[in-house]
């Protein structure tokens, strides 16, 4: 991928000289709750807080309902908040002026639906609306489309549409770009060559915000994660330290006379030379499992669906009073 890093951005109106900020997204306290007539209100977001700083690729993971899409709706100012603070890019989304639009790029899940245009002239369309764009063909070379530039977008296979959406979230040379499931129904191939794309616009400096249900995705993509269930971060950090030491502990698994056997240990090196009496035997299915992140997330969706509590500043985990284990 060409990197774009020479496509120096210029002020906008409204804009602040000087040093880049050290954030791009501050969020405090957090809330957004719905009305349902005759049930009551639907809290979606609760007393949420997280910080994103400039220049990352940060990750929101979640299952469904979890409120994940409707803090990016807030995040992209196509929601106002019900109360707490949002800062994006030091402007309040909502009610941003016009001039915010051209400083974000939003690539939603579903595909581009713009297949009567050949994909230069959606990129071209596109561009007009910003006061400094990318070149075009810079773009399509940056995603990988360019031999497809007089090409109709309804003609493109799913994985060349999706890096059109790509382009077309990058064209407006954003310092913000939200991502929401962007490899969904991808072929693993493909799914690596978008994982380059995304890397890329990182190294450009380009703030990522990343949704996915793919863990593997957001292990590989993000500088750090952020995990939302029933409208709150439960925890945060990067891939390697979300959940904290106690969610990580080896487990070392063998089988002897007495049947199969499992312990947890922060030695698994001293509990496998003890079970091989210093390498002169070798246990029966003798493992050692490291948890992945995907351990870890489902146990901390595990524990805070048995009414644990999440600290994300330290990712530690602490059961309720008179919560069941």
């Amino acid at each position: 991928m060409r990197h774009l890093a020479e496509t120096h951005r210029t002020a906008v109106p409204g804009s602040t000289d000087g040093p880049a900020q050290s954030d791009a997204i501050v969020v405090d306290s957090l809330t957004k709750s719905y009305r349902q007539p005759k049930k009551g209100d639907l809290l979606a977001v609760d007393h949420l807080s997280l910080t994103i700083r400039t220049g990352e690729t940060y990750a929101l993971l979640g299952p469904n309902g979890a409120g994940k899409s409707t803090t990016i709706e807030i995040l992209e100012g196509h929601r106002k908040p019900s109360s707490g603070t949002v800062t994006v890019l030091g402007q309040n989304p909502y009610k941003a002026p016009a001039h915010f639009r051209s400083r974000i790029g939003i690539v939603l899940q579903e595909a581009t639906d713009m297949g009567t245009l050949k994909v230069s002239e959606a990129l071209k369309d596109a561009a007009a609306f910003y006061p400094n764009p990318r070149s075009v063909e810079e773009v399509m070379s940056a995603v990988g489309v360019e031999e497809k530039a007089g090409s109709l977008i309804k003609s493109l296979s799913g994985g060349q549409r999706r890096r059109v959406d790509v382009a077309l979230g990058m064209i407006g040379n954003p310092e913000l770009l939200f991502l929401d499931e962007p490899t969904t129904g991808f072929d693993p191939a493909a799914r690596r060559r978008f994982w380059d794309l995304i890397r890329g616009l990182g190294k450009d400096g380009t703030t990522i915000v990343l949704t996915t249900h793919y863990l593997d995705e957001a292990q590989h993509l993000s500088d750090r994660l952020g995990i939302i269930a029933s409208g709150k971060l439960i925890a945060s950090g990067t891939a390697d330290t979300v959940g904290g030491p106690d969610l990580r502990i080896p487990r070392v698994r063998w089988t002897d006379d007495t049947g199969r056997h499992e312990e947890a240990t922060t030695s698994p090196g001293a509990l496998v030379h003890r079970l091989t009496d210093g390498g002169t035997r070798e246990p029966t299915d003798l493992e050692v499992i490291r948890p992945s992140l995907e351990d870890v997330y489902l146990e901390l969706l595990s524990r805070h669906d048995a009414g644990a509590t999440v600290n994300p500043a330290t990712h530690t985990v602490a059961a309720h009073e008179g919560a069941q284990a």
